[in-house]
């Protein structure tokens, strides 16, 4: 019997927003249940440290500059899955499997090509762009808009997703079950956040941060709830991330394991993300799998554990099924690759490449980091008003980059914490890593622009 497939990912999560990693201090006892009896792959990366990029990586299992989507800005196209990919939900389509997306997509905010009904999801119950209200909510079901009746957004996905797994019946399926939080707007439940403020002590904004994440355990409560009632639970993959790192600017600011960095940043905080994957036929409870895992390797995993083939349109996996690691079969990791800036990438700014124990990061370039607030007025207006297409074609604002800082060197297994530059000490190493993400990126930069419906 082939497997059903849950794939949830939640937005700007840290390892320290889950009691399994807290010590109970927040309230997520059906995602510790998933970490207590998963198979918990440590390290865990990202393909990117914002949303957009990551997803794009995890529905092909490609670098995201391949695939086009490289950017979070929806108003100029730069976070569209191009129409020459073909996506996980596309190959399990094809295979059999009745597919579904809850939640949020932000792999194309605009023009129907892009839609995830076009894409590989039989339904959509969702928003397309970056982030959305969770109160005053606009979302669609399929092509229908649907406004808000005041529910919490987060309330929502669970109660869709519970429909989905009911309507599906006996037939084998795919659900991405995408949550907003505890992405910007910072909302939840008042009673929620008081009671997090008032015990542990913490500014208003990580009280809420705390709330969303409850909430969203508890819409996760209900998912597990209905996965057992149907009888298929032993049969059903059930894998939990988040795209990338937490945001801990400003009041946001919270433990995160002590990793350095944030969302938006090659360093770990920006990357590093926790991971399981529950499958009760096949994986032992409670597995330690100590190999790295980067994003671009969960849809080769997943098409292999369901049993299915790529689509025959799919373009090359940069990652590899990861499925005999769960019987300690698999392979040592290859050197795996990020880079992300605003607009147009360019090489050696918030850049990495690990290979083995060592990473080389390459800092951000300020001016490369930077967004214009017509750009954010923009995608602000597009959450509410989705029909208003600006032009995308009008290219990126004009900007002078200075060179990159010199590059940093990490022995993170030693070192997840980035603290101690090895670069100067160890310049042979340095050089050849250098090399390497240099090559990597005229590679899949080289196929960005290639692309036909590439917007830079």
């Amino acid at each position: 019997m082939r497997p059903n497939i849950i794939q949830i990912v939640a937005d700007d999560l840290g390892f320290g927003d889950l009691g399994f990693f807290n010590g109970g201090q927040t309230q997520t006892p059906n995602i510790d249940a998933l970490f207590a009896t998963g198979a918990r792959f440590e390290p865990a990366y990202s393909a990117s440290p914002v949303c957009a990029p990551a997803r794009a990586a995890l529905l092909t299992g490609r670098y995201p500059h391949r695939t086009g989507g490289i950017d979070t800005l929806e108003g100029r196209g730069l976070d569209r899955l191009s129409v020459e990919e073909r996506t996980l939900a596309d190959a399990l389509q094809a295979g059999g499997y009745r597919t579904g997306l809850v939640g949020k997509w932000h792999n194309g905010a605009l023009d129907p090509a892009y839609h995830p009904n076009r894409r590989g999801f039989d339904s959509f119950v969702g928003f397309r762009g970056g982030w959305m209200d969770y109160y005053d909510w606009r979302i669609f079901r399929n092509d229908e808009v649907v406004e808000s009746d005041g529910r919490y957004l987060t309330d929502v996905w669970g109660e869709e997703a519970v429909r989905f797994i009911a309507a599906a019946g006996d037939s084998p399926y795919y659900l991405l079950l995408t949550f907003n939080a505890p992405h910007y707007p910072l909302q939840a439940p008042a009673a929620d956040v008081e009671r997090y403020r008032s015990t542990l002590g913490v500014t208003t904004e990580v009280a809420t941060i705390y709330a969303m994440v409850e909430a969203m355990d508890r819409a996760i409560g209900r998912v597990r709830e209905a996965v057992a009632a149907s009888g298929r639970g032993d049969d059903t993959i059930i894998v939990f991330t988040s795209d990338n790192g937490p945001d801990l600017s400003g009041a946001c600011a919270r433990p995160n394991r002590d990793l350095r960095g944030r969302k938006g940043l090659a360093y770990e905080g920006g990357i590093r993300v926790p991971f399981v994957l529950n499958w009760p036929a096949r994986v032992p409870e409670g597995r330690d799998i100590e190999r790295l895992l980067h994003f671009v390797d969960v849809a080769p995993t997943l098409l292999a554990a369901a049993g299915v083939a790529p689509h025959p349109q799919a373009r090359p996996f940069d990652g590899q099924s990861l499925l005999a690691a769960l019987g300690d079969g698999a392979a040592a990791a290859a050197p795996r690759f990020w880079q992300w800036n605003r607009y147009t990438p360019v090489a050696r700014c918030n850049a990495a490449v690990r290979e083995g124990e060592w990473k080389l990061v390459f800092p951000p370039i300020p001016a490369a980091m930077r967004v214009t607030p017509e750009d954010l007025r923009v995608d602000e207006e597009l959450k509410y008003h989705p029909e208003r297409h600006p032009d995308i074609s009008r290219g990126e604002p004009p900007r002078q980059v200075p060179p990159p800082a010199p590059p940093e060197l990490y022995r993170i297994a030693a070192d997840p914490g980035e603290q101690h530059d090895c670069a100067a000490a160890d310049p042979e190493r340095t050089a050849r890593l250098q090399r390497m993400l240099d090559d990597w990126f005229a590679e899949v930069d080289a196929e960005r622009r290639s692309r036909s419906d590439t917007t830079l």
